[in-house]
């Protein structure tokens, strides 16, 4: 076993492998952030019409307040039970198609590292080979091919965060801007 594992370490990878390896490697990585762009894409169409259907809401729901004689001050907990309920039920949606879109980010952020780093040692190994290699590489063994699975630094999920902050806190102006106008129409 011992023979075996020193004979396998100093083993050499004829650079036809080599080459095939990483050009592999490249492009499967290359597909799955073009995957990941799709779903993405598709996330933020769903957005779109989220917002588009909780518009439609609202607008139904402030127009009903302004043409209805009937509704008085009295009545004003009803409008904002619906803006309330509205508003929950679009915040959870909201919420759960950008964690969607989040992970998808991620995982994109991570294979398009993962592509730099193949496509970086493709480069070396061409470099390399052009300077004066031959058909195979003198004292590189398995693990110098190897490309490990790359993921961002802890700095980058400052962005997802941003990226909730401007979504909740318009979602919550919108929320007091129709309660508010709610009690306006139907009180004074």
């Amino acid at each position: 076993m011992a023979d075996y594992e020193t004979h396998h370490q100093h083993q050499s990878i004829p650079k036809e492998t080599a080459f095939q390896a990483l050009n592999t490697i490249i492009q499967l990585h290359f597909e799955k952030t073009l995957e990941k762009k799709r779903s993405i894409d598709l996330q933020k169409k769903d957005l779109q019409k989220l917002f588009q259907f909780f518009f439609i809401f609202l607008a139904l729901i402030f127009l009903s307040q302004s043409q209805s004689p009937r509704l008085q001050c009295r009545h004003c907990w009803i409008p904002i039970i619906l803006l309330s309920l509205g508003h929950l039920i679009f915040y959870v949606s909201v919420a759960q198609t950008l964690r969607c879109i989040n992970g998808f980010k991620y995982q994109r952020r991570c294979h398009k590292l993962t592509l730099g780093l193949a496509t970086e040692k493709l480069r070396e190994m061409k470099i390399r080979l052009g300077s004066g290699g031959g058909g195979e590489f003198d004292g590189v063994g398995d693990d110098e091919f190897e490309i490990c699975y790359q993921e961002p630094p802890e700095s980058y999920f400052g962005k997802f965060k941003r990226n909730w902050a401007l979504h909740f806190g318009f979602l919550i102006f919108i929320y007091g801007f129709m309660v508010s106008s709610s009690v306006v129409l139907l009180c004074f």
